[in-house]
């Protein structure tokens, strides 16, 4: 993972609530088990027409959120059906960052395993948000996670919470692996006592 502490990007807006894992990554490119190349599914039924050509109706597709890492999005992230493969395709794309007032458990908890920080906002820090980037796409706002703060240009920033064994793990780049992996000293040590007291196991 990618160690994530003080980030600047366009913010992009999708002003939509309850937006659902099968919206996020439809269940007919879910045939891979390799976390990339979900990107370019990402939304698909939303961001293609059924010729394949871009829906220039969908909010991503304009211009001014081209290249944004920073997903401001409705209240209800992330629900429906437990699939990883959501944040894969959020991460493929490019967000490294989800703003909403909440977000469905499994996938609040898959974000952090997949370098996304879910930051919650209220409603009310939403709405100030959603209307800055509504009245100047293309607006870039400024996330600290050591800090635990967003600041934008408008001044609708505010401090957020989050766990704190999941954020040193993100600012240090660290999975569940790459935690696990931390202590292979004490690992290796643990399993070479156990072959010597039960070698049998080892053969």
């Amino acid at each position: 993972m990618e160690p994530y502490k003080k980030h600047e990007s366009i913010a992009a807006l999708m002003n939509r609530s309850n937006v659902d894992t099968d919206q996020i990554i439809p269940k007919q490119f879910l045939k891979k088990v390799e976390r990339t190349g979900f990107g370019i599914h990402l939304f698909h039924d939303w961001r293609f027409n059924e010729d394949g050509s871009d829906n220039t109706d969908f909010e991503l597709n304009k211009p001014a959120f081209k290249d944004a890492h920073i997903l401001v999005a409705g209240d209800n992230f992330g629900c429906g059906s437990s699939r990883e493969h959501a944040p894969w395709a959020i991460a493929d794309y490019g967000f490294n960052t989800i703003i909403s007032s909440s977000y469905a458990d499994i996938f609040y908890n898959n974000c952090f395993k997949n370098s996304i920080l879910p930051i919650i906002a209220t409603k009310e820090q939403l709405a100030s948000l959603m209307d800055e980037i509504a009245a100047n796409e293309g607006v870039r706002f400024v996330v600290d996670l050591e800090n635990q703060e967003l600041t934008t240009p408008a001044g609708n920033g505010f401090k957020f919470e989050i766990d704190p064994s999941r954020k040193e793990n993100m600012i240090k780049g660290l999975d569940d692996i790459g935690l696990t992996l931390t202590h292979i000293a004490e690992i290796d040590q643990y399993e070479e006592k156990h072959k010597q007291s039960y070698p049998w196991l080892w053969a």
